[in-house]
């Protein structure tokens, strides 16, 4: 055979590509279940949490009630979070190289001011990495923290949450080349009173070289763990303070299949900017 003949090179480039494609999407964790990390800040340790779901296909609630502080320590916030699983014992672990998106109709009532929303966390933190509504005070609707780039959709869109209503929010996570020069981007979503909002593929920055390896560089950094998170805060000897959050429509598909995410969360993004 003559190795440069092209025919047989443009075979083997795309043959190549595609199984490329399909090793990275088969490495991604394909959920079955989720697991729970309840009270990761625990300021009010005698506060009434409760959470329960019926996941794959029903709603994942956490409530926290009774949030009057207990007079012992810090009196700031509670926070908790569940997290996609494969086996509903372990959270799943998601890799830089990994393709995914995932997304939730997000409820929130209550008297507490409490920040709820999407995760993906970086592996030093159960608490960082969050596309979250504030319930109660300024409302902002924002992507931020660990590993995620910055966006407002308050500050870009003008447009910040009430608590009792329910938003979509969304993440599309593509690796591309993971270097300088190819990093992965991510994408918030947003449908909110009958609009739809993006913030078009943001690229993620550098990560420490000196924790290269075994992390990475240039993406969501090996390992990460993504599912929903709730921090509600605490008011001092109010015991009327609490709050319940629902996420609903739950899913979760590895790439290039986000369409079909779409959809099944209820949201059609156009890009209307």
């Amino acid at each position: 055979m003559n190795v440069f003949e092209p025919r047989r090179m443009i075979a083997l480039g795309l043959a190549l590509v595609c199984g490329l494609a399909v090793s990275q999407v088969l490495a991604t964790p394909n959920p079955t279940d989720i697991t729970y990390n309840l009270r990761v800040f625990n300021d009010d340790a005698d506060s009434i949490v409760s959470a329960s779901d019926t996941w794959p296909g029903g709603p994942i609630t956490i409530s926290d009630m009774q949030l009057d502080g207990d007079g012992v320590g810090s009196e700031y916030a509670n926070l908790h979070n569940w997290r996609f699983s494969e086996d509903g014992i372990d959270d799943a672990t998601f890799m830089n190289g990994d393709r995914f998106a995932f997304g939730a109709d997000v409820t929130v009532t209550g008297t507490a001011q409490t920040d709820v929303g999407l995760q993906i966390a970086p592996w030093w933190s159960q608490s960082d990495g969050r596309l979250q509504v504030r319930s109660g005070g300024n409302g902002e609707i924002a992507a931020f923290g660990g590993r995620l780039p910055f966006y407002s959709f308050t500050a870009s869109e003008g447009i910040t949450y009430t608590t009792g209503d329910t938003i979509h929010l969304g993440m599309i996570y593509h690796p591309n080349g993971l270097s300088s020069v190819s990093p992965a981007t991510i994408e918030y979503l947003v449908s909110y009173n009958g609009s739809d909002y993006t913030s078009g593929p943001l690229a993620f920055d550098e990560g420490n070289p000196a924790e290269d390896p075994p992390h990475g560089l240039w993406g969501i950094l090996s390992p990460a763990y993504v599912g929903g998170v709730m921090q509600p805060l605490i008011d001092v000897n109010n015991p009327n303070n609490g709050v319940t959050a629902v996420w609903g429509n739950v899913t979760f598909v590895p790439e290039p299949a986000t369409l079909a995410l779409l959809a099944l969360g209820g949201l059609v993004i156009l890009r209307k900017r």
